[in-house]
């Protein structure tokens, strides 16, 4: 296809009759970005943060679509916005449960399949791994203000050593399953605990964001996030293990 590419407002790129056919965008920012007579048959879109704007397809807002298919998909999920220790106890008890089914469907897999990657994403172990890692964050620096909160086989974000953070307290090397798991268990057991006996006052209470010092979010606001991060990990890992699954089938 013939096309190009102009500028048509300052910082604005506009393409025209352009082949964009098996494009991958990682870690990119299209918001705001407007598409007009576009060929979209098979688009694939993973927005983690979608439900935070809309997304118009032929004029019409089809996040809470997906929000409500989502949480078909997924019992539970609809509690991840819990504002009171009732409801985040709910939350929590749902994600353990759901978490448990997926561990139980990945270790009862072929060897190899917790630690393969699918298009460069995580394996199941550094999913795992990752989880910890956030419950770390923001729950063992940020709420509870530990001075050194992160356990050494913690999966950081992406941006951790980019953004200027220290990476020698992580492990290097690949774990065994069996210590991610205990890992795994550990962890699940901080939060739970720390809901066990949180009160509405201690919810409502400033914290400083784990990675913006000048920063203050509530304690809500930390388990918000520790549970945004339980669910979308969920569901990118059971994607992940059904595309491995079904490769194995398939070869």
């Amino acid at each position: 296809m013939t096309g190009g590419i102009r500028v048509v407002q300052k910082q604005v790129v506009e393409f025209v009759d352009r082949d964009l056919q098996g494009a991958r965008f990682i870690r990119s920012t299209l918001a705001g970005a407007v598409m007009r007579g576009v060929e979209v048959r098979g688009l694939d879109i993973d927005a983690p943060w979608l439900a935070e704007g809309s997304l118009l397809v032929n004029g019409i807002d089809v996040v809470p679509l997906i929000e409500t298919e989502l949480n078909r998909r997924f019992p539970g999920r609809e509690l991840r916005q819990a504002g009171d220790p009732e409801g985040l106890r709910a939350a929590w008890a749902a994600l353990e449960q759901a978490w448990a089914t997926a561990v139980e469907r990945a270790t009862a897999m072929p060897a190899g399949a917790v630690d393969a990657s699918v298009g460069g994403e995580w394996s199941f172990a550094q999913t795992l791994r990752h989880l910890a890692f956030a419950a770390d964050a923001w729950l063992g620096k940020a709420v509870l203000r530990l001075p050194q909160p992160f356990h050494p086989l913690g999966q950081p974000h992406v941006e951790y050593a980019t953004d200027g953070f220290d990476t020698s307290i992580f492990a290097t090397g690949q774990p065994g399953l069996a210590e991610v798991l205990e890992l795994r268990v550990e962890r699940q057991a901080m939060v739970r605990e720390f809901l066990a006996t949180v009160t509405p006052e201690l919810l409502a209470e400033p914290r400083r964001n784990p990675w913006s010092a000048e920063t203050e979010v509530s304690v809500l606001r930390c388990l918000h996030v520790i549970l945004h991060e339980e669910w979308e990990h969920l569901r990118f890992a059971l994607r992940d293990l059904m595309t491995i699954g079904t490769a194995r089938a398939g070869g």
